[in-house]
């Protein structure tokens, strides 16, 4: 039975757990996938094609690769000032991630035994804020606020060579985004806050044509449940789309946009990334 594992963001940039934490599928916690020491505020999480290793990526400057049980397989080394956010797989089967200071995105290959190639220039977005691979073999590099308030709301699309080739597909003005996952369809599927880091702030999943980038729904949770600082989206192939953030792991059917409720809570959560394993 699959289990829910959430990358839970610690110190200065969260207050959370600063570990990648397990739930049951019924959401019951079921404590930290690993003890070892390299896992540290992590941010991005990935499952690899294959689903055999679950991709982390450290707040240690490093990326690991650990096996369902926990195992820590492959280990990038310590990489200083890598300060790595969102991971995903690229189609040819490298691991990505935003590099948060350079504003950029480095492939890795699978082995993490390489120093890797960036995909687009230094200081392409002044803060990523997730992105995916389009049918289209576009690359959507969502440009998002950063800590410091540096940044803009948008999405930046170049193409598979790395080449700009719109710098702001989306000018929603109720955007902010924090993550990025691609549909099925081609659609961007975005987590958003807006105002960033507001007290007031709106947390919505917002979803946008790849080509015009105009605004095709909205999804919300039940105001009851108070979700806030929304971050990490999950579609998985069976249709559900999950979102994680402060306290709460909620899920959706994608398809018709109905909120299927919170699926796992925990106070302190911090949620960063989300996905499901064996």
């Amino acid at each position: 039975m699959r289990r829910i594992l959430v990358t839970s963001a610690s110190g200065v940039n969260g207050d959370g757990y600063g570990t990648v934490l397990t739930f049951t599928a019924d959401g019951k916690p079921a404590g930290p996938l690993s003890d070892d020491p390299r896992i540290t505020d992590p941010r991005g999480m990935s499952l690899s094609p294959a689903g055999a290793l679950v991709y982390v990526t450290s707040g240690d400057d490093r990326v690991l690769a650990l096996d369902t049980s926990g195992s820590v397989i492959l280990d990038s080394g310590r990489r200083e000032g890598l300060d790595g956010g969102g991971g995903t797989f690229a189609p040819d089967g490298r691991y990505c991630l935003t590099l948060r200071r350079r504003g950029t995105i480095l492939a890795l290959p699978p082995q993490l035994d390489a120093d890797g190639e960036q995909l687009v220039p230094d200081h392409a977005v002044p803060f990523p804020r997730g992105f995916g691979f389009g049918t289209d073999s576009q690359l959507y590099l969502s440009s998002g606020i950063g800590p410091a308030g540096e940044g803009d709301n948008t999405v930046t699309v170049f193409d598979r060579h790395g080449q700009l080739r719109n710098p702001r597909l989306i000018t929603d003005p109720e955007l902010s985004p924090l993550d990025l996952t691609v549909a099925p369809s081609g659609h961007l599927v975005i987590s958003s806050e807006f105002p960033f880091g507001s007290p007031a702030a709106i947390a919505t999943i917002r979803e946008y044509h790849p080509a015009t980038g105009s605004l095709v729904r909205i999804l919300r949770p039940d105001p009851g449940v108070n979700f806030t600082r929304p971050r990490g989206l999950r579609l998985t192939p069976e249709g559900r789309l999950y979102w994680t953030g402060r306290d709460h792991v909620l899920a959706f059917d994608f398809a018709t946009g109905e909120f299927l409720g919170v699926v796992a809570e925990l106070r302190r959560l911090n949620g960063q990334a989300v996905l499901l394993a064996g």
